[in-house]
């Protein structure tokens, strides 16, 4: 993929950093802490829908294994974890939560803290929820993905990264944010803000594990189809938002993971992802594991052979020349 490197310094200059008055307006969760955090859009770009109220909630008892949730997104941003010595490679994840929430630790801080251990700059993504009440809600997660990679790539001399070697990866839901970003990743889904969308939104890998994909209601995660395109969508509108449906064959490599007993989100869902990228002739690894059930993330898998995945994963990315 080529890049304009100059562009890629001009749109460096003209990010929106938060201020110091916006940092602190962000409660920081307790325990593990990004190095960074920036805002995903300018000061007053987005304006959040009345009474929409930001706040993280802890799902666990357990003081050494945090389980957080962010609901009520209304400040999307990039949590940014730099590894001491940057390979060059750059991880952006979007963590899951049925479109109702965007869970913290188990799949954004935790695989995110595995990969910055390994060399990598990674950047978990709190993405705005279609069903939060925002204008055009179903592109909102789509939006921000499409600007997390265009950001990420503009940042790319602040953090010592390769913007040809940008990785998108999304868990559950963020696997529906994620499997829409493989094959709208140049839909007009917002108007340009500034120098770092004129920059490809097209990642350079993609990795979907236990995604929510097909909005087909009889194969579909009942809630986040629901949050994502409503009761009752006509055929179009489902066949829009299920990525199974608009593969093409520039879409990026794609790296699949699914248990076969996910009570929550049926191992189909990443199947027909997989079938329908082989029938464009786009390249697809899939992984699919006896065991593991939903939601399994790093710490659910101990004792199971899915425990292997995060290696999985990384001989992946080093097979196309990322990590």
């Amino acid at each position: 993929m080529a890049l304009d490197r100059r562009a890629l310094l001009t749109a460096s200059l003209a990010l929106p950093f938060a201020s110091a008055a916006a940092q602190a307006a962000w409660t920081r969760p307790a325990g593990v802490a990004p190095d960074a955090r920036i805002p995903l859009w300018p000061e007053g770009h987005i304006k959040p829908p009345p009474g929409l109220v930001e706040q993280v909630v802890q799902r666990s008892d357990d003081p050494n294994a945090s389980d957080r949730m962010l609901q009520g997104i209304t400040r999307p941003r990039l949590d940014i974890f730099r590894p001491a010595k940057p390979n060059g490679a750059a991880v952006i994840l979007a963590p899951g939560g049925g479109y109702r929430y965007v869970v913290i630790d188990k799949e954004g801080y935790e695989l995110a803290r595995w990969l910055r251990d390994r060399g990598v700059t990674v950047y978990v993504l709190f993405y705005r929820l279609p069903g939060d009440g925002w204008t055009d809600g179903a592109d909102v997660p789509l939006a921000d993905a499409q600007r997390a990679v265009r950001m990420v790539r503009s940042r790319a001399p602040l953090d010592q990264i390769d913007p040809a070697r940008v990785v998108f990866g999304g868990f559950s839901a963020g696997g529906q944010v994620a499997a829409s970003l493989l094959t709208r990743f140049d839909a007009k889904v917002y108007a340009s803000v500034d120098t770092a969308d004129s920059l490809e939104a097209r990642p350079d890998a993609l990795a979907a594990i236990y995604p929510v994909v097909s909005m087909d209601p009889v194969i579909a995660h009942a809630v986040s189809r629901e949050k994502l395109i409503g009761d009752n969508p006509d055929p179009a509108r489902e066949k829009l938002y299920s990525p199974e449906l608009n593969v093409r064959p520039d879409q990026p490599p794609l790296w699949l993971l699914h248990a076969e007993d996910d009570s929550v989100v049926k191992v189909a869902n990443s199947v027909r992802l997989r079938e329908a990228a082989r029938a464009v002739g786009a390249p697809c690894e899939a992984h699919f594991f006896e065991r593991g059930e939903h939601g399994f993330g790093l710490m659910k898998t101990v004792g199971l052979p899915v425990a292997i995945w995060p290696e999985l994963l990384w001989n992946w990315l080093q097979s196309h020349g990322i990590a």
